[in-house]
């Protein structure tokens, strides 16, 4: 070795080093769909946490959360003695990542412990609020986890400040390592202006789905002003956009607004530039500390989180209705903080209507809103509701309840999952309740008259296929249970080809009124009978795990609205793309997998599985890689990888198969399809299940994998 040369070898595990997508940026990356692979969960063998958080003392955590509210400590002290703003403003900012379109975000995994959450610029200062709840951690261990911790702890906070919440349900469970499938934008920088490189903005100003936030590192809107600039007007319609993407209406979004600036405060007393680094990038001495001030105070009053300075209502460590008294009641003014933030201020206010400050109780400072605040008084329809909050306070304590509630719990799932004594009884329309199905009726009879009556293999595949399909782990919304793929919105999308769709189901429901059986375990009792007769064409005799229960679902439990967003528009397990979009097909069959929680070698098994029992949309054959259509072959694999064949692309998504020899055309196929042949690690795969000892491997994996994907909904 050569003298004074380090005998690390750096660059393979080390940020300096290319990764495999640097160097080779074609590849289709599947990281995505193992990223939490078991070997990061320290637990997984040991605790399985939904059934030990049901023997959480929830009393006494919540006694001490009550306790840890007002025990201020010096090395971050708390405002006003209390740190339930802070503790508010970990649990909103964890929460209130939570985005509609594809449901990820949310609070629901404790994410905000890595990057990049944990060293946003919106989430300044939070890594010392997970630092102060640590104790509590500490103390119930297992039986709490970081996710429910976090999202109890604002909850808590407003109790203690005199607001009667609506409840609170445990069951989130964390994950262990950073959540890189969620794609929070493109930009280059953080807190990039609209405009610029990346910008997630085209039009006149139309946010890029699926995201909510209107620029990289803030969880919704800029406080100051769009893209810096105050305009309430302007800010209201990023308010609009970015809480409706938040699955909030106008009503939610002011009561929250408002809810959450009733107490607590932003903080810009001194200068943003001596900050040290974020968590994620701060030296190892600063133990995951971020955003220090090493030159001056950096504490207390001195603190820089937002860089805007003071607090919205007089009495910030109490319940009421004072957010509205100012707002509705004063004129205001631009002004800046002593860190050089556009915020607004009265013009002419009472001094004992100031809230006092911080640390020292006989100074007053002005009360503050930011542009968001202002957009409440001068849109119009936040005007009307603000007024109707402020002459109502008990009906705005009531909304707001409910709306934190539905903030903190819109990830979490179905009120099946919820778990503990506070979480409420009632149903709630974005809960998609679904009502108990019937399990003592005759499941042998029920597939008996299902395989009589007519109906194609492919259809009693496909129609089971399309009512899971819209499953969703990231918000737990879709799949079978429910059946609302015969009600509007899903029975009318184009993906479900809604005529085949109706023919199908007049069958199914016929079928359930004469047994007793939900139509939704019709579907799903179809499908796996249309499983067991491609498995036994193909020789293999197999009969499909089934559990009955589902429910049906009417229209009155379902807000139609809400189901737009699960919409399939593209199925590359059934070989559909609604339009050519700029997204490649197979990234799109990778995100949809994710979601459905299914493994690259789950996703792979499906695709070919589905291709020969002739499940594609609209009939197309593309990808049907057999001779012997409708049998669950592995025919599909042993095509696929057989180098008897060229592939010729002949459109943009479109491929000829033909005989190298007689360059005769013998199949057709899709990015999708060869994406399974081409792809290094999706190749093994493909191989594993084209061998010749392995064609009942195939099948039994394909139902293991059917089976998980038509119970992905049963809590």
């Amino acid at each position: 070795m050569t003298k004074g040369k380090c005998p690390v070898i750096h660059g393979g595990a080390t940020e300096s080093g290319m990764s495999n997508m640097e160097w080779w940026p074609k590849a289709l990356n599947l990281d995505i769909l193992h990223q939490h692979d078991s070997k990061t969960n320290p637990l997984t063998n040991d605790v399985n946490y939904r059934e030990i958080v049901k023997t959480l003392d929830v009393s006494s955590l919540k006694n001490d959360l009550h306790a840890l509210m007002t025990d201020s400590q010096a090395w971050w002290p708390a405002d006003w003695g209390h740190y339930g703003g802070l503790m508010i403003r970990l649990t909103w900012h964890a929460a209130g990542t939570y985005r509609v379109a594809d449901g990820r975000g949310g609070a629901s995994t404790g994410n905000q412990r890595f990057a990049p959450l944990n060293s946003w610029p919106d989430n300044v200062n939070l890594d010392k609020a997970r630092r102060l709840l640590w104790p509590i951690k500490k103390k119930y261990g297992n039986k709490l986890s970081w996710a429910d911790l976090i999202a109890y702890a604002g909850t808590i906070a407003y109790e203690s400040m005199g607001l009667k919440t609506f409840g609170f349900a445990f069951g989130r469970e964390d994950i262990w390592h950073p959540e890189k499938d969620i794609y929070w934008g493109s930009e280059k920088e953080w807190l990039a202006p609209s405009g610029g490189e990346g910008s997630r903005y085209s039009g006149e100003r139309d946010l890029d789905n699926p995201l909510a936030a209107v620029m990289m590192g803030l969880i919704y809107v800029n406080p100051e002003g769009v893209d810096g600039k105050p305009d309430p007007l302007k800010t209201a319609q990023d308010v609009r956009v970015t809480f409706e993407r938040m699955a909030m209406n106008d009503e939610e979004t002011v009561a929250l607004t408002a809810g959450g600036h009733t107490v607590g405060k932003c903080h810009g007393n001194g200068d943003a530039n001596l900050l040290e680094a974020d968590p994620e990038g701060a030296e190892i001495e600063d133990q995951g500390f971020g955003w220090l001030n090493k030159t001056k105070r950096g504490i207390g009053r001195n603190t820089v989180s937002s860089g805007i300075e003071g607090a919205w209502t007089t009495h910030p460590t109490k319940w009421d209705n004072g957010y509205f008294q100012l707002l509705l009641n004063h004129e205001w003014q631009l002004q800046k903080s002593p860190a050089g933030a556009w915020q607004w201020e009265p013009i002419d206010i009472k001094e004992e209507d100031k809230p006092v400050d911080v640390e020292d109780l006989t100074t007053r400072y002005n009360p503050i809103m930011t542009d968001a605040d202002m957009a409440m008084k001068v849109d119009p329809e936040y005007r009307k509701i603000s007024e109707r909050f402020y002459q109502d306070p008990a009906y705005f304590s009531e909304v707001f309840a409910r709306a934190w509630f539905k903030l903190t719990h819109r990830d979490l799932g179905p009120k099946a999952r919820y778990i503990g004594p506070d979480a409420p009884q009632e149903d709630l329309i974005w809960q998609d309740p679904v009502p108990a199905g019937a399990t003592d009726y005759d499941i042998q009879s029920v597939k008996d008259k299902i395989i009589a009556s007519g109906l194609s293999t492919n259809e009693m595949v496909t129609i089971a296929w399309d009512s899971a399909r819209t499953f969703r782990g990231s918000d737990k919304r879709g799949g079978a249970n429910g059946a609302r793929i015969r009600l509007a919105p899903n029975k009318d999308w184009q993906g479900n080809e809604p005529e085949r769709l109706a023919k199908v189901l007049s069958v199914y429901e016929d079928i359930a009124n004469q047994t007793g059986a939900s139509i939704a375990d019709v579907i799903v009792l179809g499908g796996n009978a249309g499983i067991e007769a491609a498995a036994k064409k193909a020789g293999v005799d197999i009969v499909v795990p089934f559990s009955a229960g589902r429910g049906d679902a009417t229209d009155a439990m379902t807000d139609a609205a809400s189901f737009d967003v699960l919409e399939p528009l593209h199925d590359g397990f059934r070989n559909w793309l609604k339009k050519d979009y700029v997204v490649s097909a197979e990234e799109l069959l990778l995100d949809r997998s994710q979601l459905m929680g299914l493994t690259a070698c789950e996703m792979t098994l499906l695709v070919g599985g589905m291709r020969v029992i002739g499940t594609n949309y609209g009939g197309t054959k593309h990808g049907v890689f057999t001779d012997n259509e409708g049998a669950l072959t592995n025919d599909f694999f042993v095509n696929l990888t057989d180098m008897k064949y060229s592939w010729k692309p002949v459109a943009k998504n479109l491929y000829d198969i033909v005989d190298r020899q007689t360059d005769q055309l013998k199949w057709t196929a899709t990015r999708v399809d060869l994406v399974l042949g081409s792809n290094s690690i999706l190749r093994a795969y493909a191989e594993l299940y084209a061998q010749d000892d392995n064609k009942e491997k195939f099948v039994t994996d394909f139902v293991a994998t059917w089976v998980k994907l038509m119970n992905a909904d049963r809590f």
